[in-house]
Parts: C-alpha cells; sequence; structure tokens
C-alpha cells in the first residue's frame, strides 16, 4: 500500500470508526475484576443497557461478537429438536439460521426478497398454518447489514402477539442500536442481540442482549446445552457486579464511555442524524444514476447504504481502487451479490464533512475505475445536508 497523509477513512457498516474520546477511556489501567471500583462499574453499565434497548428486563453482557450473542439466545432457551422460523433476510439471518441448525434445532427457513423489509403479514402466515404449535422462536434481523434493509420489528412483535402464537421472538439489533429507534419491552421482543462495534462505536468484542420475562421462563425447560452462555451464572454473578468468568474490562472502560456520548447526544438526536445522513447518501446514489439495493426509501437502512453497480462492472474492483487511492475502506457486497453490491457506512462517530468526503471518494473512484455514472452525487449530498441542518437553527 503507498504511504497516505491523513486519516483513513473507514466507511464500513462495522466495525465504525472508535472516537477518542472512547479510545482514552480503554486506556486505563487495568483493575481488579473482582473489587469493588469494577463491581460498581458493572451496575452501572447494566442500567445503561437497559436504557439503550428500551426494557426494564435483564441484559447480558459478554466478551463476544453478535455471533455469540445469537448462540446465547438459542441455548438459554431451546431444546433439541424445536423448530425455529427465519426468512432468507440476507447473509445474516442465514447465518443465524446456520448456527440454530447446529445446535440440532430444525430450522424453517422460508424465502424472501431481500431488498424488501420483513413484512409482519409473512410472519403471521407461516404462524396461522403452525397448528402444532411446533415453532418455538422466530428469528428476525432488524437491520440486515448485508442488503441496507430494515424491517419493521415493531409490527412483527405486535402481530406475533396478536395472532395467539406462543413462539418466542428473536432480534438481531446488531446494526441498528444506537443507530435508529429501538425498544425491546414495547415492540414485545423476547430476546434482542446486538455487538459493540457498530452504534455504539466501540471495537468488535462485546456481545449484549435484552432478555424478557418470557425468554427468561423458557430456559428453565430449555435443554440445549450451555455452560459459556448460561444466563443463570450471569445472574447470580451479576448481582454482585462481577462476571462467571475473566471479562473485557477496557471494553467495558469504552462502553461507558460511550453510553456518555449518547446520553451528552440524546438518543433522539443520534436517530436524526443517522437517518440525515442515509437520505444525503441516497440521494448521492440516485443523482449517479445507480440504484439503491433497497426497493422502498422507507425501508433503506440509516446504517449503511448497498449499491448496485452497473451490469458488467465489478463493486470489488471500485473498493480496490478506491482504498488504494485515497485510504478509504467501503463495504464489500456479501454471499451472492459479492462484486455486484458494494456497501457505504454512515453510522457511528460520523460529521457531515466525513460524510462527503467518503461520497467524494466514491465517485472520484467510479470516474477512475470507468465505472458510467452521471456526477453531481456529492452536491446532491450537499444539498439534503445544508438544507437539513439550516432547519435546525
Amino acid at each position: 500500500m503507498p504511504h497516505h497523509s491523513g486519516r483513513h477513512f473507514l466507511q464500513l457498516p462495522g466495525p465504525t470508526n472508535t472516537p477518542d474520546r472512547v479510545l482514552r477511556a480503554m486506556g486505563k489501567p487495568t483493575i481488579d475484576h473482582r473489587g469493588p471500583e469494577f463491581a460498581a462499574l458493572t451496575h452501572r453499565l447494566l442500567v445503561e443497557m437497559r436504557w439503550i434497548f428500551g426494557t426494564e428486563q435483564t441484559v447480558f453482557l459478554y466478551p463476544a461478537s453478535g455471533s455469540g450473542g445469537w448462540e446465547a439466545a438459542l441455548a438459554n432457551t431451546l431444546s433439541p429438536g424445536d423448530e425455529v422460523l427465519v426468512f432468507a433476510q440476507g447473509v445474516f439471518a442465514r447465518s443465524w439460521a446456520r448456527v440454530a441448525g447446529r445446535f440440532g434445532l430444525v430450522v424453517r427457513l422460508e424465502s424472501w426478497d431481500a431488498r424488501r423489509g420483513l413484512t409482519a403479514q409473512a410472519v403471521t402466515d407461516v404462524l396461522a398454518g403452525d397448528e402444532g404449535r411446533a415453532i418455538k422462536a422466530v428469528l428476525v434481523v432488524h437491520n440486515e447489514t448485508s442488503t441496507g434493509v430494515t424491517s419493521d420489528v415493531a409490527s412483527i412483535g405486535a402481530a406475533i402477539r396478536s395472532s395467539g402464537h406462543s413462539a418466542l421472538l428473536f432480534v438481531d439489533s446488531v446494526s441498528s442500536l444506537a443507530v435508529t429507534d429501538f425498544r425491546h419491552d414495547e415492540w414485545g421482543i423476547d430476546v434482542t442481540v446486538a455487538g459493540s462495534q457498530k452504534g455504539l462505536m466501540l471495537p468488535p468484542g462485546l456481545a449484549l442482549l435484552a432478555v424478557g420475562k418470557r425468554a427468561m421462563a423458557a430456559r428453565e425447560h430449555a435443554k440445549l446445552p450451555r455452560s459459556y452462555w448460561d444466563w443463570d451464572d450471569h445472574v447470580s454473578s451479576n448481582a454482585q457486579g462481577a462476571f462467571p468468568y475473566t471479562p473485557a474490562t477496557h471494553l467495558m472502560y469504552g462502553l461507558e464511555e460511550a453510553f456518555l456520548m449518547l446520553r451528552e447526544e440524546g438518543l433522539k438526536n443520534v436517530f436524526e442524524r443517522h437517518a440525515r445522513y442515509a437520505r444525503a447518501t441516497r440521494a448521492a446514489v440516485i443523482a449517479w444514476g445507480l440504484e439503491v439495493f433497497a426497493l422502498d426509501s422507507r425501508e433503506s437502512s440509516d446504517a449503511a447504504t448497498a449499491v448496485l453497480v452497473p451490469d458488467g462492472h465489478d463493486a470489488d474492483a471500485l473498493r480496490e481502487l478506491i482504498l488504494e487511492r485515497f485510504d478509504m475502506s467501503l463495504g464489500t457486497g456479501l454471499g451472492e451479490y459479492k462484486g455486484k453490491v458494494f456497501r457505504i457506512g454512515h453510522l457511528g462517530d460520523l460529521s457531515p464533512l466525513s460524510l462527503l468526503g467518503t461520497l467524494a471518494g466514491v465517485e472520484m473512484g467510479m470516474k477512475m475505475v470507468g465505472m458510467p455514472h452521471n456526477s453531481g452525487g456529492v452536491a446532491a449530498a450537499m444539498t439534503v445536508l445544508t438544507t437539513e441542518l439550516g432547519d435546525l437553527r
């Protein structure tokens, strides 16, 4: 790689840029993870986790990625042979289904148009046909990071409750938590899984879970093997401000600082900022004459925008040139969309100027790689930002 002046532009849908404040917090000296100072930190974090999830129920914190959170949700609530319902929303929904299959669960994987948000009707149509109540859990990805499509989890939760079906609702909020509105309790979610490396602005390494009363009750009869993920061990240890193993102490320092930053900005403002950047990015894509992967702008992600490249052109060749020439990382297309899609992350610790610089890098890269496009994408994004930021005065 050639030498580049300035900072690297990390415009992935995660991991995201880690703010200097969080990095400094993580640089604190190590303390006794079984001492009173650490116990106080643990209790503070558990309170803040309830706030960010929108819950008054139990929360758990693991040294893991979101994939570990998937395992924790399954292992603590289900038994071998139980059936789970998953729709093929994208790479991460299918990955969660694969994890469930490895646990000996029966996975009912329903087809779905990945360019559309999952609907409540689709879920309840399947549940209505489940007369024997074989389906024990429904696994839904709130924001499918691989496609840039967001689903209406509030409607899905309400529809499941109204249907009278007893299936638990598990939701992956890895790329939606601290990015867009999320309400674990109000939406009737039984288990929410999140990770530290996206809207929470930390490096990867922490899995966060919110667990409702029905899921906590289900663990009493769950027969899947569990040890590291066991909620009973966590409940007893967390009550003392400790963990059943050595915790990720420095990531926890950073998490507290991230929560402080989110408190200072205010969640409503955080959500509005992400939505504004998403609108500006979509405006740029449309001005370029390219296609946003999400078919409905109301379902387009506030965390990342997936962009389809013209037929005959390679999205990864564009990404490689932009990385080499401008020191900027964009998200690759995943699964069947590799080479057909690139993803622009616009979440976490990001400013309007950072976003405009990102879009300028994309526009220059398309010109240099010979990808057909119209000029003016950056100008279109600038119009959105100046108009909306001007309205805030």
